[in-house]
């Protein structure tokens, strides 16, 4: 559902502007852009609120969705402005980041039901410490979240970074309003980019370091193979995808061609399947294999210089900031990661903070901290909807009556008018 299903309305986007329509004003490219920043930077704060996994992955889907309507607004706007080859640059990031976001979000979201299965759990506050009970599923979900956050050398820096190749080549726009709203995009996208890496260092960090937080320890074990073949093939895919987007560009090429009339295939891969170079050498170029094998060379020596001697590792008691003995208790929760945040973005957040006062069993007293954070966009647009409809379907079950001879009446009257309509 999150890898494909939402990718109807883009494909809808990209079928009627480019195909059926094909001349369309500038303005509509700046709606479509406006509308993915929105989507980009509220999507993404709403899943650093979040304390259940699967609620965060799934705000990080409109994050993403966002992120994809960038890159096509901005083909919209370079088409628009007789730019083909920039359009087609703009448009091929954002059919690129489609198709990673259908391949990482699907590690992420079998990494979440892989941790349900397991602890039987989606509250990140009850969980911590299953990197050493659930290893396999910890590395492969943080694939997931490297590939997300748009770290090289995985699939997601790639497409990201073609969207801000043709953030960066704007100026060759006409008009002071493109001018200035563009550098803005482009600095909103960064800001996306940041609070995404943030999110998913608290999603990996407070499910699966640090220790058990729940309140029973339950008997938490690896999950089977085939569920975790399930997430090592995208995994090896996010791999791939990242370290040869030159192939893959080739593969898209046809598109933009077809729907535009340019393509940046033949410079993308001018110098080989190695290096990508979106429009020309001089002015950028990345090779995702040379930054894996750097990547692989580092790790592998910091490994041997750590294990070549056996006293190499020193293990020391951990520096307990006064306190005698640490316990889970004291452990960053998500709620505390995401409290910077949220003093600084609280106004776009429906936000109830209570604090209260308990009677313990041996005579004192505590206190129990209870946070609630409601969607505005939820209230504002989707409840009234909700809410109609079930109006309205009360309203028509007062219809059924349970009687033979009503609903007798109703066939005869829907025949009579269905008559009286068709001749």
């Amino acid at each position: 559902m999150s890898g494909v299903m939402l990718k109807t309305a883009i494909y809808g986007i990209v079928r009627v502007t480019f195909d059926l329509i094909r001349d369309f004003p500038w303005w509509w490219g700046v709606i479509v852009l406006s509308f993915g920043l929105i989507s980009a930077i509220m999507g993404v704060l709403y899943a650093l609120m979040q304390h259940d996994l699967k609620r965060l992955l799934a705000y990080h889907s409109v994050e993403n969705i966002g992120i994809i309507l960038i890159g096509i607004g901005l083909a919209m706007i370079f088409t628009s402005s007789h730019l083909p080859v920039l359009a087609s640059l703009a448009l091929i990031a954002g059919l690129y980041h489609t198709l990673n976001h259908a391949i990482f979000k699907r590690i992420l979201f079998m990494g979440a039901g892989a941790v349900l299965h397991s602890t039987h759990k989606k509250n990140m506050e009850e969980m911590g410490g299953l990197i050493h009970k659930m290893p396999w599923t910890a590395a492969l979900f943080l694939v997931g979240c490297v590939s997300i956050s748009a770290l090289p050398p995985f699939n997601g820096f790639v497409s990201e970074w073609l969207t801000f190749q043709a953030f960066l080549l704007s100026p060759s726009l006409q008009g002071h309003f493109l001018n200035l709203l563009i550098p803005l995009a482009a600095a909103i996208l960064a800001l996306t980019g940041a609070l995404a890496a943030a999110c998913f260092v608290k999603a990996f960090g407070v499910t699966f370091l640090g220790h058990w937080r729940g309140h029973h320890n339950p008997h938490i074990h690896e999950v089977g193979w085939l569920m975790r073949i399930g997430m090592i093939l995208p995994a090896i895919m996010c791999l791939i995808l990242g370290i040869m987007p030159t192939m893959v560009i080739q593969w898209l090429n046809v598109l933009p061609a077809t729907l535009i009339g340019a393509s940046i295939a033949p410079t993308a891969g001018s110098f080989g399947w190695l290096w990508l170079t979106p429009i020309s050498c001089q002015r950028a170029s990345y090779s995702g294999c040379i930054v894996f094998g750097f990547l692989c060379v580092f790790i592998g020596m910091t490994y041997l210089f750590l294990h070549i001697h056996k006293r190499a590792i020193h293990r020391a008691p951990l520096w307990d900031c006064g306190f005698e003995k640490i316990i889970p208790r004291m452990q960053y929760t998500a709620t505390a990661f995401s409290m910077p945040i949220r003093r600084i973005f609280g106004f776009l957040f429906n936000i109830r903070e209570e604090v209260m006062t308990t009677t313990l069993k041996g005579g004192g007293q505590g206190l129990h901290y209870r946070l609630r954070i409601r969607d505005r966009f939820w209230d504002w647009i989707y409840k009234p909807i909700i809410e109609g409809s079930f109006w309205v379907s009360r309203k028509f079950g007062k219809l059924q009556h349970g009687n033979i001879q009503f609903y007798l009446i109703y066939s005869f009257v829907t025949i009579i008018v269905l008559l009286l309509f068709l001749r």
